[in-house]
This record gives C-alpha cells, sequence and structure tokens, in this order.
C-alpha cells in the first residue's frame, strides 16, 4: 500500500484535526495551570519550617512521580465514578478528567521547578524586605517571585510543551483530542501513513508556535526585569540588592 498524498492532504485540512488539535492545547493550558497552584503550594510546603507541610508536600511529590500519568487518568475516569457517584452525572467529562489528571501529575514536577527557583533567591532578600518593615507575604509577592518567575520560566514552558504532548494520553478515556482523531480514520480506512503523518504535522506546528512564544515570553520578561530602575529605597542599605 502506497503513501496516497491525496488523502495526507484532505486530512491536513479536515476540521476534525484543527478541533482535536484545539483540544490538545486546551488540556495543556488548563493542566498546566492547576499544575502550578498545586505545585506553588506544594513547593511552600517543601520549603516550610513546619515538619508537617514538609512531610505532606513531600509525600505529594514522591506519590506522583511515581505514579504514570496514564493510570493516574484511569482511576479518575474508571475508578472514581465508582466510589463517588457524583462523578457519574454529564458534567464529568473526558475533558474534565483529562486536564485534572495531567494537572495533578505535573503538579509534582512543577512543586521541584517552583522550589528550585524560590530557593535560588539569597536569603538575604527575606531578611532585608523583613527589615524594611514587610510583612512575610508583600516580600514574596514584591521580593522573592518576581525573581522566581525569571528562573522558573524556562523549565516550565518546556512542561507545558511536555504536556500538549501527553494529552495524547487522555485518547485512553475517549478524548477526541488530536492523537483519537488520527486513530479514528485509521481504524475505519486502515490508512496508517498518512493519517498519522497529518497528525505528526500538527504536532509540529503545535509546538513550534508554543517554542516561539516560549522565547518571545522569556526576552521579554528578562527584558522588562532589567529594564527598571533601581529606586532609592531599594534594599541596598541593607548590604542586598534585589537582583536584576
Amino acid at each position: 500500500m502506497e503513501f496516497d498524498i491525496g488523502i495526507f492532504v484532505q486530512q491536513l485540512v479536515n476540521p476534525s484535526y484543527l478541533y482535536g488539535a484545539f483540544l490538545s492545547v486546551a488540556v495543556a493550558v488548563l493542566a498546566l495551570v492547576l499544575a502550578t497552584a498545586v505545585g506553588f503550594a506544594v513547593a511552600l510546603g517543601r520549603t516550610s519550617q513546619s515538619r508537617i507541610a514538609q512531610g505532606a508536600a513531600g509525600f505529594y511529590t514522591w506519590f506522583f512521580r511515581a505514579i504514570p500519568a496514564l493510570l493516574v487518568l484511569l482511576i479518575i475516569w474508571n475508578a472514581l465514578p465508582q466510589l463517588f457517584p457524583v462523578l457519574r452525572q454529564e458534567w464529568f467529562s473526558p475533558f474534565i478528567a483529562a486536564f485534572i489528571g495531567l494537572g495533578i501529575v505535573e503538579a509534582a514536577f512543577m512543586a521541584e521547578i517552583i522550589r528550585s527557583a524560590l530557593l535560588s533567591i539569597d536569603e538575604g532578600q527575606n531578611l532585608a524586605g523583613r527589615a524594611l518593615g514587610m510583612s512575610p507575604a508583600k516580600v514574596m509577592v514584591k521580593v522573592v517571585l518576581p525573581q522566581a518567575i525569571r528562573i522558573a520560566l524556562p523549565p516550565t514552558g518546556n512542561e507545558f510543551i511536555g504536556l500538549v504532548k501527553f494529552s495524547s494520553l487522555a485518547s485512553v478515556i475517549s478524548l477526541q483530542e488530536l492523537l483519537t482523531t488520527a486513530q479514528v480514520g485509521v481504524n475505519i480506512t486502515f490508512r496508517y501513513a498518512e493519517y498519522y503523518a497529518a497528525a505528526i504535522i500538527y504536532y509540529l506546528i503545535i509546538v513550534s508556535l508554543l517554542t516561539l512564544l516560549q522565547n518571545y515570553v522569556e526576552k521579554k520578561f528578562l527584558w522588562t526585569s532589567r529594564s527598571k530602575p533601581k529606586k532609592p529605597s531599594t534594599l541596598e542599605p541593607i548590604g542586598q540588592g534585589v537582583h536584576a
């Protein structure tokens, strides 16, 4: 069976592929938002002085780094509705199960990224902020986070690109994302090469655009951080300036 360029082109302009690509990106975006929120809380727990918080955060990181994302998706979609009847309602769709499952798994990895970024900020920054009368929360928001975000951006961008690809795992719970779209066509026509090649093109386009966006955001954020003029009331009197 030779490669049929006509079928390949037909699939490239097939609206089903475009919709599948949209679902893949949407799942990745929501999963990253959830992972960042949960990961930030876990990272704070890992860096906390409380042994209970450290233990709980450490357990979360260990547990979800050890379990395959595919298994988590199957548990959320198949097992949890058996235990919790509320999940048997129509509102609980494969899309919701997909971004929640991927999000809670990705949170374990985001927690390590955020924790590393927080620990990279000199402790003198916190002490200087407190000496200027800032509350711990204000020191975190005004001093630590702007610097930590700049450090965490590159690995976070890489994780997002990975999530787009991992969204293909949601095909096992019947989400009609990009890979599922290709697989449906293959099951009907048995034209593996043409349908999978079309999916590859879409993934290449998505990842290329996301890479360009990542590079733009990183350069923009770095330029903005460096272009901010220092104020006379910076942390210099304490002996530690806020790093650009």
